[in-house]
């Protein structure tokens, strides 16, 4: 569509005029709605940008312009405007001697705002990057780059581009140090934490998340919210010491019991084992990459569960077979081997395993979580010694509750038991 005759004309004024253009394009600028039409406006606008580019007004007076021309168009309200008229002037900048970094800073913004209000948040994101922030000319404060570039991983995360934002996040770690605003700090720590998640390190995201939400900075209701994030991830971290610690600390945090996840963080903080209807209940909660298929073919959830159950069951048995084991997992006794064999190997659980006879031995104790050292030697007469033990401890649990009984009910002892 053609510029507005109005426009035209009073473009055409200027360029003929024979004194200082820059007063004549900015008074211009300033009665544009009475020149202009809402269905013309951006070819108007665009119109005004090559002309007084065209007229070779000087450095001094063409920035002067340039910022009567950004505030009318930052004025008009319009995100489609921004984004057609904002990109396209930014072209022009581009082939201008370096002389307007404050103004396509401005422009980038604009541009990056009205993009993120119409949630395209990947160009909104390379908007952003455009903003000259490392010129000579420009002098820009570690505060400046650092709002930039936590928005640009927001935007990034927001379309679960993790690579792209960790590439900034990895630039806000040389400067967050310098930069004093609380929100800010905020920002880049739970910007970490979601670049942890979305990468399945779902361990370091829960203790980030934890950390967060003690924060004085955010709201009660947020707070409960990062919280539930932290147990979610602790839920979904591969099974081992550190992860029972991580659940400890959520176990023992006293906000946790006001969550949904409060449930199945008691259960797998206790070592129980976990029903089908409760993973498939906390699973609504989930994301979807927290949801994703790993390699083998599990989801992420599914395989936390089955090594969540097998340390369960390492605690309710000194040995079972493969075949039993697989039924209690819900797996094949391939597979139940398989993932035995992963953990022990990995440090995560500690037992020994005898592929003969088709048996997993459990040994009890904390796993060390250090590659190699769930592996434990047979030692000679070992498992007697624990026989012995626990018909020790059951014959004093018998004698425990015949004392019991004999001070409650002393008569009934005496009719019935010889003691």
């Amino acid at each position: 569509m053609a510029p507005n005759a109005k426009v035209v004309g009073a473009l055409s004024q200027a360029e003929s005029s024979s004194g200082e253009k820059g007063p004549v394009y900015e008074a211009l600028l300033a009665d544009i709605k009475n020149l202009s039409s809402p269905t013309s406006a951006i070819d108007d606008l665009n119109a005004i940008v090559d002309s007084f580019f065209g007229q070779a007004l000087g450095v001094v007076s063409t920035r002067s312009v340039l910022g009567a021309f950004i505030s009318t168009l930052t004025a008009l309200k319009n995100e489609e405007m921004w984004i057609e008229v904002g990109t396209r002037t930014l072209s022009v900048l581009s082939s201008q001697p370096s002389s307007f970094f404050d103004a396509q800073a401005t422009l980038c913004d604009l541009v990056a705002t009205a993009h993120e209000n119409n949630e395209d948040f990947l160009e909104a994101a390379k908007a952003l990057a455009e903003i000259p922030l490392d010129s000579s000319q420009r002098k820009v404060t570690d505060e400046e780059k650092a709002k930039v570039w936590i928005r640009i991983v927001r935007n990034y995360l927001e379309v679960d581009d993790s690579t792209a934002a960790e590439t900034y996040i990895n630039k806000l770690k040389n400067i967050m140090h310098t930069v004093s605003d609380a929100d800010l700090n905020l920002h880049f720590r739970l910007s970490q934490a979601r670049i942890q998640d979305a990468k399945r390190d779902f361990l370091g995201a829960s203790q980030r998340y934890h950390e967060i939400s003690f924060s004085p900075a955010i709201a009660e209701e947020e707070r409960l919210h990062t919280l539930g994030m932290a147990i979610k991830c602790a839920i979904l971290a591969p099974a081992g010491p550190m992860r029972s610690r991580m659940l400890g600390r959520l176990y023992k945090d006293e906000r946790a019991v006001q969550l949904d996840e409060f449930g199945i963080l008691e259960k797998m903080f206790l070592d129980r084992l976990l029903s089908q209807a409760e993973v498939d209940k906390f699973a609504e909660g989930l994301q979807p990459h927290q949801l994703a298929t790993t390699s083998d073919g599990s989801t992420v959830l599914a395989k936390a569960v089955v090594e969540h159950n097998l340390l369960g069951a390492s605690r309710l048995f000194n040995n079972i077979q493969f075949e039993a084991l697989g039924s209690l997992l819900g797996l094949d006794a391939d597979k139940a081997e398989e993932t035995t064999a992963r953990m022990i190997e990995q440090g995560r659980l500690v037992g020994r395993m005898d592929q003969l006879d088709g048996i997993v031995w459990f040994e009890g104790g904390e796993a060390s979580g250090e590659k190699g050292s769930g592996r434990a030697e047979v030692i000679a007469g070992k498992e007697m010694r624990r026989w012995d033990a626990n018909v020790e401890s059951l014959a004093e649990e018998v004698e425990n509750v015949t004392n019991s009984l004999q001070k409650e009910f002393p008569d009934f002892v005496a009719a019935n038991l010889v003691v």
